[in-house]
């Protein structure tokens, strides 16, 4: 500064009060992030009923897709089923069956595929497309069937060169 600036800042300065640094307003401390009361009780809450929560009623409401496989089957053996890389050996096609019709006629088809030594079998139960707003019949009951029955290994959504969500490939245990 000049000694104008010098002169000019004293005459606007007349009257003021220093700042004192004791007088001066603390900042507010910062809160910790706010904690959920419950949040440990809704946990193991969650966690219980994720532990007794039925695997049919997660599978059905994930979306059209259907996959399943036992503990001993691995991953690579599910790619290459989910691929249709197995040859299917045989098909039963269950459209337009009543579940009390469908399900003896897939529980024996299951049981002589495997009896007769075939790995791999395609089920076509549809895609529920004819039954209105109640949703697919089929489609959720031979999901819950397969899974249940101790010969079924593995099963999984078909390419759509082989009915897509329509249809599963599923993969049998040698008998």
């Amino acid at each position: 500064m000049n000694n104008d600036d010098d002169e000019i800042f004293r005459r606007a300065m007349t009257g003021t009060k220093p700042i004192k640094v004791d007088s001066r307003a603390e900042a507010p401390a910062r809160r910790p992030p706010a904690k959920a009361r419950f949040r440990d009780a809704d946990d193991k809450a969650a966690l219980a009923e994720s532990l007794h929560a039925d695997i049919d009623d997660i599978e059905e409401s994930s979306g059209e897709q259907l996959r399943f496989r036992r503990p001993t089957v691995g991953r690579r053996t599910m790619r290459k089923l989910a691929r249709g890389n197995f040859a299917v050996q045989a098909e039963i096609d269950l459209h337009g069956m009543t579940v009390n019709e469908a399900r003896p006629r897939l529980a024996e088809f299951i049981e002589q595929s495997s009896r007769s030594g075939k790995l791999c079998v395609r089920i076509v139960h549809g895609k529920g497309l004819g039954s209105g707003e109640r949703g697919p019949v089929l489609k959720p009951s031979v999901n819950r069937w397969l899974r249940r029955w101790d010969r079924v290994l593995a099963f999984v959504s078909a390419r759509q060169v082989d009915g897509g969500t329509g249809a599963v490939y599923v993969l049998l245990k040698d008998s």
